[in-house]
């Protein structure tokens, strides 16, 4: 009958080893299992946490990558504002040079088809004649020359001693203008820039305005003296 006791105990005493053994076996596996799912947890909780970050980053990129763009078009916006002023200055410098030959042409077409003649004085270094038309006029006979500044006469000379002598009707200066006799008036005239000095000879012709006769080219302005 002890015997029979001890071997049951004995027994029991096995199974419960062996239970134990199997759940240590089991608890092991569980808690390998449980740091496998851990860890797959942690890694791919990682990966889709970067995913939002990597977005990010790729559209800090894109912004940088319009900020560039925006740089080269201002770079370019200034290119383009560069390029109108260089147009700008080229088309400025055209009109200048359009007006330097028209005067020139002007001048040109003043001596052409002249005749030398003798200096009056030491102060003419050129002295030329020719069959220049009369200017026209809008006054009326009998008429009777009216020497005031801004008298239709006065612009009527100015033109005539444009017409003679090349020199641009709006910008000439008009020095002087002294009585010739009947009729007839000596005006001294230059550039804008005052270096080119000329007197003009002109008679005015009866219902056609005045019409120059001579013009003679001087070294220096003999006339502004008088506003000294």
């Amino acid at each position: 009958m002890s015997d029979f006791t001890n071997n049951s105990r004995v027994d029991k005493f096995e199974k419960r080893r062996k239970n134990t053994k199997s759940l240590s076996v089991l608890l092991i596996l569980g808690s390998i299992l449980l740091v496998v799912l851990i860890g797959v947890m942690v890694f791919g909780g990682d990966e889709s946490a970067e995913q939002p970050t990597d977005e990010k980053a790729g559209q800090t990129t894109g912004q940088d990558g319009q900020a560039g763009n925006s740089g080269d078009d201002e770079a370019g916006n200034t290119d383009e504002e560069e390029t109108d002023e260089n147009n700008a200055q080229d088309d400025s410098t055209g009109e200048s040079d359009t007006e330097e030959n028209n005067t020139q042409d002007n001048e040109s077409d003043a001596q052409s088809g002249t005749e030398q003649v003798e200096p009056s004085d030491d102060n003419v270094t050129e002295a030329y004649t020719k069959d220049w038309q009369p200017v026209g006029t809008e006054q009326s006979e009998p008429h009777t020359t009216n020497f005031d500044e801004g008298s239709q006469d006065r612009l009527e000379m100015r033109k005539a001693s444009a017409v003679a002598t090349g020199l641009d009707e709006e910008s000439l200066i008009m020095w002087w203008i002294q009585r010739n006799g009947d009729n007839s008036v000596i005006s001294t005239v230059s550039n804008a820039d005052n270096t080119e000095y000329y007197r003009v000879y002109m008679t005015w012709v009866e219902n056609q305005g005045w019409k120059p006769s001579k013009v003679e080219v001087l070294k220096e302005n003999d006339q502004e003296w008088r506003f000294e």
